[in-house]
C-alpha cells in the first residue's frame, strides 16, 4: 500500500465508525483448537515477516494507547514478533521513512507493556519469554536511500530491512509488476553490499524477476522473500518462481507465505489448505529449513475495512494484481488465525518440529545470521 493511499485510508477511518486428541478454547471467543495446536502456537517462536498491527501515516500515531480488547487480541493471536513494513515512494520517501519509524518508536513506547522494538535477533527470545510482542522494522522499497551512507543511517535509527523495490522500476532495481526488468542497477549493487555491511535484511518480495535473481546473486549473505507465494500453483506477477526460490535457498534464504487470495489461488473456492500447498511446495523443492510465513495483513485482515477504504486499496494497484471479491482467505483473517494454520498443517501430517520451523524458527535462524 502506497504512503499516499494510506493517508487517504486514515482520513477515512476518521470519519467512519472503524491429528491430536482433545480440543480446547484459547483466548477469546467460541473458537476451540486441538490441544496440540494449542500446544504448538504457545510454545513457538511465531514471526510474522509482514504484518502490519495499524496504520501510521506521515509520522502521525494512530492509536497511541491500546484498548484492552486489542492488548487481548494480540496477546492470544500467539504471534511473538511482526516486521511491520509499508510500501513507500516518490521525492518525499525519505522523509515519509524517517516518520514512520518515529512513529513506531513513539507508538512502542506509550504501548511497552506489550510490545519491544527489535534490535538483534536475540530480542525476540527475548520478548517471548517476557510474554510481549516485537517490532521489527522496515519497509517496503529502498528510495529512501539517497546514497550508500544513507544505508547505515537508518539502520542506527531502528531499521533492520528493506525490499529493494515496491513493484515499480526505481534506482536499484524493477517491480514485480513492471513492463521490463532490467535487473539491479549498479547503485542498487552497492546498496545490497552496504545492507550487508551493516546487517539490515534485503527483502526481494515485490521485486520482479530478474532484479529478485539478481539480489540473491550479489549479496554475500542470504536475503528473504519476507511476503510471497509460488508461481508454480498461481501465475500471479507478484509471486515467484522456482528458478528465484532454489536460488534463494541455495545462498541460505528463508521465503515467508501469505495468505492474500489471488496471490494463493486463481481459482474459487481459495481456502486455508491452498495456503498450506504453497508451504508444501517450497518444502518439497528446497527443504522445510527455507519456507516461512509473512501474511501480509494485519490481525483482521483486508477485508474488514470500510467499503471506501477498500475502494482506495484497491485502485492503489494495477490491473495485473487481479482483485476479487475477498482478499482474505476465510480462517485466516481473524487475530487467532496462526491457530488455523497449524491446524491445517498439522492435517497434512507436518512434525511439531516442522511446524516450529515454519511459524518461526527459519525467520529466526535467518535473522541471526544476517544482523549484526
Amino acid at each position: 500500500m502506497t504512503n499516499a493511499v494510506r493517508r487517504n485510508l486514515l482520513k477515512a477511518a476518521v470519519a467512519a465508525p472503524f491429528l491430536s486428541f482433545g480440543r480446547v478454547a484459547c483466548g477469546q471467543g467460541a473458537t476451540s483448537y486441538s490441544t496440540r495446536a494449542v500446544d504448538l502456537v504457545q510454545k513457538s517462536l511465531i514471526i510474522d515477516m509482514l504484518g502490519v498491527p495499524y496504520l501510521l501515516p506521515e509520522g502521525k500515531v494512530f492509536i497511541e494507547k491500546l484498548s484492552a480488547k486489542d492488548v487481548s487480541e494480540f496477546k492470544d493471536s500467539g504471534i511473538t514478533a511482526f516486521h511491520c513494513a509499508y510500501g513507500v515512494g516518490g521525492p518525499d520517501a525519505y522523509q515519509q521513512v524517517l516518520q514512520t519509524l518515529q512513529s513506531w518508536t513513539f507508538w512502542a513506547g506509550h504501548n511497552s507493556d506489550l510490545w519491544g522494538l527489535i534490535g538483534k535477533a536475540e530480542d525476540m527470545d527475548a520478548a517471548k519469554a517476557a510474554k510481549k510482542i516485537g517490532l521489527i522494522l522496515g519497509v517496503q522499497n529502498a528510495e529512501h536511500f539517497r546514497s550508500v551512507k544513507d544505508v547505515k543511517a537508518f539502520y542506527e535509527l531502528g531499521l533492520r530491512c528493506s525490499q529493494l523495490t515496491y513493484n515499480s522500476q526505481n534506482r536499484i532495481g524493477s517491480g514485480s509488476t513492471d513492463r521490463a526488468d532490467g535487473g539491479v542497477s549498479d547503485f542498487g549493487e552497492k546498496i545490497i553490499q552496504e545492507m550487508n555491511k551493516v546487517g539490515m535484511l534485503v527483502d526481494v518480495s515485490h521485486c520482479g524477476d530478474k532484479t529478485t535473481l539478481d539480489a540473491i546473486e550479489i549479496s554475500p549473505k542470504p536475503i528473504a522473500i519476507t511476503h510471497s507465494n509460488c508461481r508454480a500453483l498461481n501465475n500471479h506477477p507478484r509471486v515467484k518462481t522456482d528458478e528465484a526460490i532454489k536460488k534463494l535457498a541455495a545462498k541460505g534464504g528463508v521465503m515467508g507465505i501469505t495468505g492474500v487470495r489471488m496471490f494463493v489461488s486463481a481459482k474459487e473456492p481459495t481456502t486455508i489448505d491452498n495456503m498450506v500447498d504453497h508451504i508444501d511446495h517450497v518444502k518439497k523443492l528446497v527443504g522445510i529449513e527455507h519456507v516461512g510465513i509473512g501474511t501480509d495483513a494485519d490481525l483482521h485482515g483486508y477485508d474488514a475495512l470500510p467499503e471506501n477504504m477498500q475502494k482506495m486499496l484497491r485502485e492503489s494497484y494495477k490491473a495485473s494484481y487481479a482483485f476479487r471479491d475477498k482478499i482474505d482467505i476465510e480462517g485466516f483473517n481473524h487475530p487467532k488465525k496462526m491457530y488455523d494454520l497449524v491446524e491445517a498443517m498439522i492435517r497434512r501430517k507436518y512434525s511439531d518440529a516442522d511446524i516450529q520451523a515454519v511459524l518461526g524458527g527459519n525467520f529466526r535462524r535467518l535473522l541471526g545470521q544476517t544482523w549484526l
